[in-house]
């Protein structure tokens, strides 16, 4: 088994594992539109994704087990939604739940970190002869991108990589949501005119490097450096900026990392990015599990809700698919020191907005959360109904750059239909 650490994201992980500042830099650039072949009309245009690394517990969140002895010590509570409760640490999103639906009956294969992960954020298993892109990745290389800011931007932690899909389709990392990026301005004492003189002498310098380098590698690095160039001259890049937002928004949202970081990702929606993945670790609670995950509601339910609130009230919400995912669940078995460990078997998923109706519980999980009960989704079920709700073709078959066809979604994936009004 994984190390229980091995899903943490640092900054110094990232740039250990990006080749060089023009990786760096890179951001996803789409190529192909929309698969001509589907279906149905999209409802969503974007995404934002709340990636809960760890292993989340459904039953002390989404699947509240009341009158249990697995139950722990969280009360359910009602709702917006007639009939639906959810866990007490979520008492401002439980106003949100009209908007919402809850899926209780994910069945999941795998309890470690890191192919748990791997699958849910990819709908394969691993495999060391390839890498699957994301679920990011994927829908920016389906989508138009849709101005100078990147497709796919990933705060507070890494995403997945692009795998065959290439640089085109990373994610654009942003450590500490607010600040200012050193990588998209000149270093400090360069003034702009020596910047673009040397910017001028890079590009010649590629251009002599040329028949050194693979076509598809230069070709990559061209690109990752043009866009990082673009990048730093768009007033766009206004959107990164969270200081001048009225102190009261701030305020409702938490004055938090992930409070931030979740306002930022609705400003990164308004002006068009594709894809936005907010990381938050801390979820692998073999230990003292109740007050950790009352610290996590604590700094959760204003950030989601207020984001949900808005988005509704600006009309957005229609066209911004929101999702939180965990890699797994937790035992319902409380262990001998007050945590819950690692349980796959069965767990939950928090969807609003895109088209998803709101209101529902798609699914159960047994009376003590072990099993599902009824309405069984598999993973990769999830990643295509993703896919349904941006109008994606989610059975298209791509080519990797070796000349291997791959379905974007992993065969026998189904949309739950359930879940869209």
């Amino acid at each position: 088994m994984s190390s229980c650490t091995d899903y943490f994201a640092t900054r110094r992980r990232f740039l250990a594992q990006t080749a060089g500042t023009a990786a760096l830099l890179g951001m996803p650039i789409n190529r192909l539109v929309a698969a001509i072949g589907s279906a149905h009309a999209p409802k969503a245009e974007s995404v934002v994704l709340f990636w809960n690394g760890g292993g989340m517990s459904h039953i002390d969140t989404w699947d509240p087990k009341p009158g249990r002895e697995v139950g722990g010590e969280f009360e359910p509570i009602k709702t917006s939604a007639d009939g639906i409760q959810i866990s007490e640490i979520f008492p401002q999103l439980a106003k949100q739940m009209h908007h919402c639906s809850i899926i209780r009956s994910i069945a999941g294969t795998n309890g470690d970190h890191g192919r748990a992960t791997y699958e849910l954020q990819t709908s394969y298993p691993q495999n060391p002869a390839l890498v699957h892109p994301g679920m990011g990745s994927f829908v920016v290389n389906e989508s138009q991108k849709n101005g100078d800011l990147p497709a796919y931007i990933s705060i507070g932690g890494m995403a997945p990589r692009a795998g065959y899909l290439g640089q085109r389709c990373e994610a654009y990392y942003i450590g500490l949501p607010g600040e200012r990026d050193p990588y998209l301005a000149f270093p400090d004492g360069i003034h702009h005119a020596q910047g673009e003189r040397r910017l001028e002498i890079l590009a010649k310098m590629n251009l002599r490097a040329s028949n050194k380098i693979a076509a598809r590698d230069l070709k990559e690095t061209d690109v990752a450096l043009k866009d990082a160039v673009a990048l730093m001259k768009s007033p766009a890049l206004s959107s990164f900026d969270l200081d001048k937002e009225n102190p009261k928004t701030l305020e409702r949202y938490g004055l938090t990392e992930f409070g931030r970081g979740t306002l930022l990702a609705r400003k990164l929606i308004e002006t068009g990015v594709r894809f936005v993945q907010v990381n938050r670790g801390g979820f692998d609670n073999h230990m003292d599990v109740f007050p950790a995950m009352r610290n996590h509601g604590s700094v959760m339910d204003p950030a989601v809700a207020s984001l949900i609130e808005d988005l509704h009230a600006s009309g957005r919400l229609e066209k911004t698919l929101v999702i939180m995912l965990s890699e797994f669940g937790r035992t319902p078995k409380i262990n001998k020191d007050a945590g819950r460990d690692h349980h796959a078997r069965v767990f939950s998923c928090f969807m609003a907005g895109g088209g998803v109706k709101g209101g529902q519980v798609i699914g159960s999980s047994d009376k003590d959360g072990m099993e599902p009960a009824d309405r069984p989704v598999q993973v990769a079920d999830l990643h295509a109904s993703v896919c349904h709700a941006l109008g994606i073709d989610f059975t298209r078959e791509l080519t990797t750059p070796l000349g291997r066809p791959m379905k974007l979604v992993k065969e026998g994936a189904k949309p739950v239909k359930e879940l869209f009004a």
